[in-house]
């Protein structure tokens, strides 16, 4: 019995030892964090417009923020959450697999959730751009009442009241200008929102964790019910596909978690069939 509890403690300690790989990522996203804040407050210098990551069509946009948004984060529950995750399951995974591997899987992850991030917005804002042309041949109330409804998060209270004395003059062509310019102002805004986070990266750690330890039950604080890892992987994937396919434009890239689950996948299987 004694060699039995020996053994699991010895399990459980090698499993979150913090590792070298995940305690330097650790280090370089607070300090970067800490960076964000000091260059914004003493020197009026935003590390976010330039790291994070934007839409190609957007003027702020990079190629090297493919790489640097996975060390940006937008507030302290943010960064809090993704390093915990990193933490707790990255230990595990780096002890299992060594160093190198896991940074490569962890930073292939990241890209790999930033490339279906932008897949997605390339066809929100195809759609944008879309809905924008129809109107501009064919300006009615109706069609701008409806991009309004589309993407009313960009939008104040008062178009409904500029709707409304438009209805009484649906011909008046300064009417038709003004919603078109509010159109094309929503959609520069739009394509001008940065994302930023680990999280893409995370997901795939969490997939690779329950694949590795599907049977480990982990419970978490706001549900302080033990569940299987591989149970945790599948309900965090269900959940972020529904939320992708329901709030399509939302401040939480749901694709992009899902986009590291899917490349960190489809890397797992790459490797296994090599090394077979």
């Amino acid at each position: 019995m004694k060699i039995l509890i020996y053994e699991r403690a010895k399990t459980i300690f090698f499993m979150y030892r913090i590792s070298p790989t995940v305690k330097n990522l650790l280090i370089i996203n607070v300090l970067m964090f800490a960076a964000t804040y000091l260059f914004g407050s003493q020197f009026r210098f935003d590390l976010t417009g330039h790291l994070a990551l934007y839409y190609p069509g957007s003027d702020y946009f990079r190629p090297y923020q493919f790489i640097t948004h996975m060390f940006m984060h937008g507030g302290i529950p943010h960064i809090f959450f993704n390093m915990y995750a990193l933490w707790m399951f990255g230990t595990a995974v780096e002890n299992s697999w060594g160093g190198k591997r896991f940074l490569f899987y962890y930073l292939f992850c990241g890209l790999g959730a930033a490339a279906l991030h932008t897949l997605v917005n390339y066809f929100i804002f195809s759609g944008m751009a879309a809905e924008i042309t129809a109107f501009a041949n064919s300006p009615a109330p109706e069609i701008f009442k409806h991009f309004v409804e589309a993407h009313k998060d960009h939008f104040n209270q008062n178009v409904y009241g500029f709707l409304n004395q438009w209805s009484l003059s649906p011909g008046d062509p300064e009417y038709a200008a003004m919603a078109l310019e509010q159109m094309h102002r929503v959609y520069q805004a739009t394509l001008d929102i940065p994302t930023v986070g680990a999280s893409g990266a995370i997901f795939g750690i969490l997939l690779v964790f329950g694949m590795m330890y599907p049977d480990v039950q982990l419970m978490f604080i706001f549900l302080p019910v033990p569940i299987k890892a591989k149970w945790m992987v599948i309900g965090y994937g269900a959940l972020e596909l529904v939320l992708g396919v329901l709030q399509p434009g939302s401040s939480i890239a749901h694709f992009a978690h899902l986009g590291g689950m899917l490349f960190g996948f489809i890397l797992i299987k790459y490797w296994t069939r090599r090394s077979t």
